[in-house]
């Protein structure tokens, strides 16, 4: 599918194989656990466009069916995969997962946040395993700053850190390289 962006510049975007709700917000302690396990993080990833079956998953990981088995009936208990179609092989009916939507947003209700803290851990180690530098001068750009904003602030650079999410999903294009982009703007914990 095709998509017109600020008038003047066209895109496309992946198209899945399976249908599935555009956003869903994560807030129950039992999907957020279940998302700040590293391997459970990699499985999500590996739905977002198509749905696969836990033999292709453990395949792609590289790690025996039945350990993927179980870490994807986590994530189907919590309510984040189900199955999107079935195909029989043999005597056995085998069973395709996909995310129940494309896009998950965090919010915690534990009054620390560490819920969300662990997925953002999740999601920042699997970052970093797949951080390669960029072009011809082996430049990676990384930063973890600090600063001290007002309120009115914090929701402005938020939603500038949303739009910039945006234009980096908008920029899709099938012809060209994958790349990667982690961002939060988050508050401190005092004693951190």
């Amino acid at each position: 599918s095709s998509i017109t962006y600020d008038d003047t510049h066209a895109f496309s975007l992946p198209v899945p194989d399976y249908e599935a709700e555009d956003v869903l917000v994560v807030r129950e302690s039992k999907q957020l656990r279940a998302l700040g396990d590293d391997l459970r993080s990699k499985i999500v990833v590996l739905l977002r466009d198509r749905a696969l079956s836990t033999t292709e998953l453990a395949k792609q990981l590289g790690l025996p069916k039945g350990t993927v088995g179980h870490h994807v009936k986590v994530l189907e208990k919590a309510g984040l995969v189900r199955v999107v179609r079935t195909r029989k092989v043999r005597a056995v009916t085998e069973k395709f997962y996909g995310r129940v939507a494309r896009l998950f947003l965090f919010k915690s209700t534990d009054a620390d946040g560490e819920d969300v803290r662990n997925v953002a851990a999740a999601a920042l180690r699997r970052a970093a395993e797949e951080m390669l530098p960029i072009g011809d001068d082996g430049r990676t750009t990384f930063a973890v700053v600090r600063t001290r904003l007002t309120d009115a602030d914090a929701k402005r650079l938020t939603r500038r850190l949303e739009k910039l999410i945006d234009d980096f999903n908008a920029a899709e294009s099938a012809d060209g390289e994958e790349y990667g982009l982690a961002a939060a703007l988050y508050g401190r914990a005092v004693d951190a």
